[in-house]
């Protein structure tokens, strides 16, 4: 890579942005953006002064590691979520755009409930996006968000605080297998589940993209179709939440049937889908039978 000292911020965003076409790394023109705002503060579209060696120097370096097919997220240490920013690294899944439809469509069933004290749980919590969304948007909820992973717990236990703490909120982040802790609760005693599992495929796992391949694999890879941990939360979560309460989970853009079948073959009802803000199916929702 030549050097960027001296040049102006669009010249050194295309320099950058023709570096990470070159590396193959897809939507280069935002990345090389995103980069130059790390490396200096500002934003490039308005800033018209020429680069620093230091300030170049940082953006070099940035670039040659999102070059190497390194995470955006992960270089950036954060990533916004609806209105928040998340802690975010190595060992966690990146939040992704699509998950926030999983989060609002959690968000909606609670507020159409209405009741004032939810008891909500967010399994395979990653980051803890989804139950820190559920939390903020509807503070009264109850949540606990369940994670497996030291290495993303970590994470959950820094967002759990960082993400919340403009709102004076808490949320009960919890290390342990989510079937685990799932079966530990009592019977009828969560108003919502709420998952984002791994749900790659065996034949997906094997052709990731770089970037994806350097994400937690324990929280992408859903066994040979991709539907292990449906099949299991599916079953496992309908005696703990309560009549008329909800299931919600993410799916893979192909999973809206196979997922609505497993949900209909464990006894839950009211089954649909809610498409993300790019047509594809993305939160698939479930209500246990009401009680007459």
């Amino acid at each position: 890579m030549v050097s960027l000292t001296g040049l102006a911020p669009r010249a050194a965003v295309r320099q950058i942005a023709r570096h990470l076409e070159a590396a193959g790394c897809p939507d280069a023109g935002y990345d090389a953006g995103v980069l130059y705002t790390l490396a200096t503060g500002r934003d490039p579209r308005l800033d018209d002064a020429p680069l620093s060696p230091d300030a170049a120097a940082k953006l070099e370096a940035l670039a040659r590691r999102r070059a190497a097919r390194e995470p955006l997220q992960y270089i950036a240490g954060e990533w916004d979520f609806l209105d928040f920013t998340l802690q975010v690294g190595p060992g966690v899944l990146c939040p992704r755009a699509d998950t926030e439809v999983v989060c609002e469509t959690a968000i909606d069933l609670l507020r159409r409930w209405g009741g004032p004290a939810p008891r909500v749980a967010d399994l395979c919590a990653g980051t803890g996006c989804l139950g820190l969304g559920i939390k903020r948007f509807v503070p009264g909820a109850q949540v606990a968000c369940v994670e497996k992973s030291p290495d993303a717990f970590a994470y959950l236990a820094k967002n759990a605080v960082s993400a919340l703490k403009d709102r004076g909120l808490t949320v009960e982040a919890v290390l342990d297998d989510a079937a685990a802790w799932m079966a530990a609760q009592p019977m009828d005693s969560l108003d919502l589940i709420v998952s984002n599992p791994p749900y790659l495929t065996g034949e997906e796992m094997a052709a990731l993209q770089p970037e994806t391949a350097r994400e937690p694999a324990i929280a992408l890879d859903g066994g040979a179709d991709g539907l292990d941990f449906y099949r299991l939360l599916a079953r496992a979560a309908l005696p703990r939440v309560r009549p008329g309460g909800w299931l919600v989970f993410e799916i893979g853009w192909q999973q809206q049937k196979a997922v609505e079948t497993i949900a209909r073959e464990a006894g839950w009802q009211e089954i649909d889908c809610r498409k993300d803000y790019g047509g594809n199916p993305r939160a698939v929702y479930m209500c246990r039978p009401r009680t007459n």
